[in-house]
């Protein structure tokens, strides 16, 4: 019998069939408080007598997992891998897990959902009536993606779902990613600074990593046709938002819609307070169905280490792969 920590805030233990196994299966569940900050120091101190942790994005660095000398995996219920060191993870023998693919529909739902609000200006449009302005001309009227040139940077699952949903509204895309494999009609392959000045609109869809990080700097910022828009529902850390942030106040690039910020939660700082930025709070990844799945798969994922099975999502402990320009 094993002690599990679950720190993922929509585990449903007492609800859910999940919750049920693994009780049924004679392991003892330590719900943590809900929080969005926990820290290193707060998540050790859950750790104790723990061997498996079902985990959103708590920072499991090298020394919590040096200290935490029971545990046996993580399963992240998500596919990022950035607030775990897998070094470290490696060296104490811990397994982690992600639930890869369980969210590729609601991510690439929400980032095409975000496209279309920073094009038609869904939230500028919802703030001006409430203030009790009709503005119905001009740039307020905002564009289409149709005949537009979007740029997927990074095509994995959730790149290439986006891909699938934008072939309904005519849009010519383009890739940058060298890791992909060859794009269907009308699908161009190119590095990334071309990608970036031949693009409408931009969006990202790639792990953060060393390499990645500011993948958008101020320099790539510039190279960015002045009506573009910028969409990320990977990674905040991909972009450097002071960069951003004055590119938009200068408008030197229309628009950006962000699910992801460099620090989350966010404190209200630049980019809260521009109204060409649309902001939603890391929920791409998030639905009713996305939710019951990873879950399902995060559970999975436990047991099977702790029966001493072969688990699925595995992670190795080499870097993802990463997108950088050809």
């Amino acid at each position: 019998m094993a002690t599990i920590l679950i720190t993922w805030p929509d585990f449903d233990a007492e609800g859910a069939d999940v919750g049920r196994r693994l009780t049924e299966a004679g392991h003892r569940l330590r719900i943590a408080p809900r929080t969005a900050d926990r820290t290193p120091r707060d998540l050790l101190a859950l750790l104790e007598g723990v061997e498996a942790a079902i985990v959103s994005t708590d920072p499991f660095d090298a020394g919590v997992l040096d200290a935490a000398a029971r545990l046996r995996v993580i399963a992240r219920v998500g596919v990022g891998t950035d607030s775990i060191d897998l070094q470290a993870a490696a060296r104490n023998g811990v397994a982690v897990c992600t639930t890869p693919g369980a969210n590729t529909s609601s991510s690439a739902d929400h980032t095409v959902a975000l496209m279309l609000a920073a094009l038609r200006r869904v939230p500028a449009h919802d703030r001006a009536i409430r203030a009790g302005r009709w503005e119905r001309t001009g740039p307020a009227v905002g564009s289409e993606l149709g005949g537009a040139t979007v740029g997927l940077v990074g095509y994995g699952a959730i790149g290439r779902a986006v891909h699938e949903r934008l072939t309904g509204f005519g849009a010519r895309i383009l890739i940058c990613d060298p890791f992909a494999p060859a794009g269907g009609p009308g699908v161009r392959h190119v590095d990334l600074d071309t990608l970036l000045r031949a693009s409408d609109v931009v969006s990202l869809h790639l792990p953060l990593t060393p390499g990645t990080r500011h993948l958008l700097d101020r320099a790539r910022l510039a190279l960015l046709p002045a009506h573009a828009i910028l969409v990320n529902t990977a990674r905040g850390g991909l972009v450097d938002e002071d960069a951003l942030a004055d590119a938009l106040e200068a408008g030197a690039l229309r628009a950006a819609a962000l699910d992801v910020l460099a620090l989350e939660p966010s404190p209200p700082g630049r980019l809260h307070a521009l109204e060409n930025v649309t902001l939603t709070p890391h929920v791409a990844g998030l639905s009713e169905p996305s939710i019951r799945e990873m879950t399902r798969r995060a559970v999975d994922a436990a047991l099977a280490v702790l029966d001493g099975r072969r688990p699925e999502g595995l992670v190795s402990i080499s870097e993802p792969n990463e997108v950088t320009p050809a």
